[in-house]
Parts: structure tokens; C-alpha cells; sequence
């Protein structure tokens, strides 16, 4: 059985690669992240979260993934 091949994509603005059959959310495990408090713009456009189990990952892909973090002022 030969070895899965490995894609190229950029996260945030870097170059990252990953099995070829990673799902979005998968990556985001992988990359330690709760799929809860992140956003992801997929290849330009917000991509709604019902849609990540479905999001194959392809060379090339453009991923920008913003953490949301709580807080605001005591006033």
C-alpha cells in the first residue's frame, strides 16, 4: 500500500502541507485549534460551518483562520 500523497496550501499566509485527504476540520485539529472559536475564510470567502465536514482540502487552497477571543471592558 503506497503512501497517502501530501498537498500544499497556505494557512495565514504560510506554507503548509497536509495529507491529501484532510477535511477542514481535521486540519484545524491538527492544528490545535477549537473549531468552535475559529473563523475561516476559504479561498477568499467565508466559509459557513455547516460546510466544513464537506470542505476537502486541494493543493493551492488559500485558508485564513482567525481565533475569536471573548473579553471586553469592565465599564
Amino acid at each position: 500500500m503506497s503512501a497517502l500523497s501530501e498537498i500544499t496550501l497556505q494557512v495565514n499566509g504560510k506554507s503548509t502541507t497536509c495529507p491529501s485527504n484532510m477535511t477542514l476540520p481535521k486540519l484545524l485539529e491538527k492544528m490545535r485549534l477549537n473549531p468552535r472559536l475559529v473563523a475561516v475564510e476559504y479561498n477568499g470567502e467565508i466559509l459557513h460551518r455547516q460546510y466544513w465536514d464537506n470542505t476537502q482540502l486541494k493543493t493551492n487552497d488559500r485558508l485564513e483562520v482567525v481565533t475569536i477571543v471573548g473579553g471586553g471592558s469592565e465599564n
